[in-house]
């Protein structure tokens, strides 16, 4: 299919330039033998740059190019030439803007310097020379519009992928947050509960007053776990977005915890920390606090955050440990280190951790400030919007001027005697009033309705000259080639306005004006093609052009709002994929969500409870043992969640799923309201390898779930060891980031795959003989 689209157009091009060639079809001959040989080597290069447009848009382009030059000297009359527009259209759709215009730059030289050469420095060159340029920035101007088109809806694509993704590791993500803030909360609380309690039972012969404070502690700090823990499940309940409140105070309030235990911990924390880095501040700072109060009990600890060029440089370190830490090793659940450099990565930033010189141990993280570098990016973006202003506006209001003043260009053959009869003055002021009349298009997509208005009332300025400078009628009447401006306009209001119920005035407003405008036009100096005129002639004349320009407007209305419906449709398309996917992963994140809440429940809160109930009861051992137990619970669900397991049961994880699976999965689609048929199963899989059957599941899946919700098609078919699976519907699967996974996958498989753009995939693996035996192989690793 790709490659009939390659092709067709170019051999079109080339039988419609061979029928020409035929004797006695052209009125004006054919050319001679050497100049036939010459037409047909140009035509077959022509044909074969077009076939490359594609691939290589500017080769296309100097291909083209090279063929008309040398078609054009072999038969200036015969040879129409059309390559380079069509080369120049695929440069400025696949190609960025600064390639754009140096390529319109050179096939326009490219053209002028022809139309010099035969047709001499003669006046009708100027009004080639105009038709050309705007024929070119027209046919530009397009293509930059049908780029921008496909770069659209290939950020669609990404976004929908990208919002597939989430929805598919919903769980995995949830899993991730509970085990940091379950780590960060227990292992705080209980960890200082645990070191307390030992420290009073070592020293309770020699300090017993310690053995009270202890209890008193451990009561305190068992009761704002409980508070914290349930928090937690609260927020299991939440969506999990950052916090944005200021978090220097809780800072402070964390380190000054710390410092109540005993140990000397100083802080220097900016004012205003807020959002996600902020958080990691946070987070990072509690973690390697409880660190220390684990293995260095009783060392001085010191926390500096500080800002610099957009960044957060956060140290903490702590020296060399006073006593040996004593049963340390049991307490945590071995992800310190690596959950505080987890922590910075989400956030974009890097986390160092080693040994001091002194024997201490040092934690150093670089995160991005979200708030200081929030006024550079407002300030940019005028910038940016000023940098990215689109081509296809100037480029069509540069077409929509050029192709009337042609038309003036060609008002007459010399010059030299335009201005020797003082015409060459009024043609300037002609030129100038069409350019001040398709100015407004500049802003159409922007303001249809201001444009629409703008051009309606400087169609009205040509008639005003004709009063004041005066006009000669027969220079004036040149000012009607601007009719195309109302045109454009009439189409803008209805592609870019409100809809059909708010510019259903448009085309007669449009009628209206423009034939009032070009009446007046005619009339204003009384004469209507050199007799006199008077009112009844004006009214007549204004009928008669209202009925001509009223189904004209009304197409280009209609053809507007087909434009806008196919946009809309597109984006709203876009939308529901995307609030579908986000609602799914909204969906399977709750249910994680309440899972892990019971587990939650089960694993840490009856251990925490115990707690405060032996400190009130006085039982020093008891707490300590009791938070030992609770650490060694919460170590335990830390590691089910690690494994993306099941509330820490440590099963084994679930099998791959098969080619058989697709069954099932295309019933679960059908049941969430997508209709998806199945065809092939199970003829086409018998007795294929693990790792192939594997792979299968893994690319229908990949495809189904790129989140297209119309209804799609599978079909599977086994052919010479060969298996070949289809898919239709499937449109945001063929570009973007699903489609380059699918080739990692299929190119994994060893197979060949074709992502067409109209929503169909197809896919070559190599399969065994039906009935052959299956050799068993290690599943593919990107299975």
């Amino acid at each position: 299919m790709e490659t009939i689209r390659n092709w067709l157009l170019p051999l079109l091009l080339a039988a419609g330039q061979g029928v020409l060639l035929w004797p006695g079809v052209y009125p004006d001959g054919t050319p001679g033998p050497l100049a036939l040989a010459a037409v047909v080597c140009a035509l077959a290069v022509e044909t074969a740059a077009l076939g490359w447009r594609r691939t290589a848009p500017v080769r296309s382009l100097a291909g083209t190019l090279a063929a008309g030059v040398l078609g054009g000297f072999a038969w200036p009359d015969g040879y129409v030439g059309l390559g380079p527009l069509i080369a120049l259209y695929s440069v400025a759709v696949r190609c960025p803007v600064p390639v754009t215009v140096r390529a319109l730059a050179a096939v326009v030289g490219v053209d002028w310097v022809g139309a010099a050469v035969t047709e001499g420095l003669r006046p009708p060159l100027l009004s080639t020379m105009a038709l050309s340029l705007g024929t070119y920035v027209l046919c530009a101007g397009l293509g930059e519009a049908r780029r921008q088109w496909l770069a659209g809806r290939l950020s669609a694509a990404r976004r929908l992928a990208g919002a597939e993704r989430a929805r598919l590791l919903a769980g995995d993500q949830e899993r991730r947050r509970l085990a940091r803030e379950l780590h960060d909360v227990s292992a705080h609380h209980l960890t200082s509960v645990v070191v307390t309690a030992d420290a009073a039972l070592r020293l309770r012969d020699d300090r017993p007053e310690l053995s009270a404070e202890a209890l008193a502690f451990a009561e305190r700090t068992g009761t704002e776990t409980l508070t914290a823990l349930q928090r937690l499940v609260g927020l299991l309940r939440d969506t999990g977005g950052p916090d944005h409140r200021p978090m220097s105070g809780r800072i402070e309030e964390l380190v000054a915890g710390f410092g109540r235990l005993g140990r000397p911990v100083t802080a220097r924390i900016p004012d205003g920390l807020a959002g996600p880095a902020a958080e990691a501040v946070h987070g990072i700072v509690r973690e390697a606090l409880t660190n220390a109060l684990r293995y260095a009990p009783g060392a001085a600890a010191r926390v500096d955050v500080r800002r610099a060029d957009g960044l957060l440089e956060l140290t903490v370190e702590n020296a060399p440990p006073r006593v040996p830490a004593q049963g340390a090793g049991g307490l945590g659940a071995g992800r310190g280190v690596a959950g505080m450099r987890e922590r910075a990565a989400t956030v974009g930033g890097e986390l160092a951790a080693g040994p001091t010189p002194e024997g201490g141990w040092r934690v150093r993280a670089t995160l991005p400030d979200a708030a200081a570098a929030r006024r550079p990016e407002e300030t940019g973006w005028r910038r940016d919007v000023l940098r990215e202003q689109r081509f296809a506006d100037p480029a069509l209001m540069l077409a929509a001027m050029l192709l009337p003043v042609a038309c003036v260009a060609a008002l007459t053959e010399d010059w030299a005697g335009a201005a020797r009869r003082a015409v060459l003055p009024e043609l300037l002021l002609v030129c100038g009033l069409l350019a001040l009349h398709a100015l407004p298009l500049l802003w159409r997509r922007r303001a249809p309705w201001a444009v629409f208005g703008a051009v309606l009332a400087t169609a009205w300025a040509g008639p005003v000259a004709v009063l004041a400078v005066p006009l000669p009628s027969h220079v004036a009447q040149f000012l009607v080639a601007g009719t195309l401006v109302e045109t454009l306009a009439g189409y803008a209001v209805a592609a870019y306005g409100p809809g059909a119920g708010h510019t259903w005035p448009a085309p007669v407003v449009a009628t209206l004006g423009t034939a009032g405008a070009v009446t007046a036009l005619a009339c204003a100096d009384g004469m209507v093609a050199g007799e006199r005129a008077g009112p009844a002639d004006a009214v007549l004349l204004s009928f008669l052009l209202s009925v001509v320009l009223a189904p004209v407007f009304t197409a280009v209305w209609g053809a507007g709002l087909l434009m806008r419906r196919r946009r809309v449709r597109a984006v709203a398309y876009d939308d529901f994929a995307f609030a579908s996917s986000m609602w799914q992963a909204d969906r399977a994140a709750e249910a994680e969500r309440q899972r892990l809440a019971a587990t939650l429940r089960e694993a840490v809160l009856t251990h925490t409870r115990a707690l405060v109930g032996a400190a009130r009861r006085g039982e020093l051992a008891e707490v300590a043992d009791t938070a030992r137990a609770a650490l060694a619970a919460m170590r335990e669900m830390l590691r089910g969640l690690a494994d993306g397991g099941d509330g820490g049961s440590g099963g084994p994880l679930a099998p791959s799923p098969s080619a058989a699976d697709l069954d099932a999965l295309c019933r679960a689609l059908r049941s969430a309201g997508r209709e998806v048929r199945l065809r092939g199963l199970p003829e086409a899989v018998r007795g294929l390898p693990p790792s192939t059957q594997v792979s299968v599941y893994r690319i229908v899946e990949a495809a189904l779930g790129a989140g297209d919700p119309g209804p799609a098609r599978v079909t599977l078919r086994r052919r010479r060891g060969t298996l070949r699976i289809t898919v239709t519907g499937v449109r945001l699967a063929v570009a973007g980031p699903v489609a380059e996974r699918l080739r990692v996958q299929v190119a994994a498989g060893e197979g060949r795959i074709v992502c067409e753009p109209a929503g169909r995939l197809r896919v070559s693996l190599p399969a065994g003989a039906p009935g052959a035996p299956v050799q068993e192989v290690s599943p593919s690793p990107y299975a």
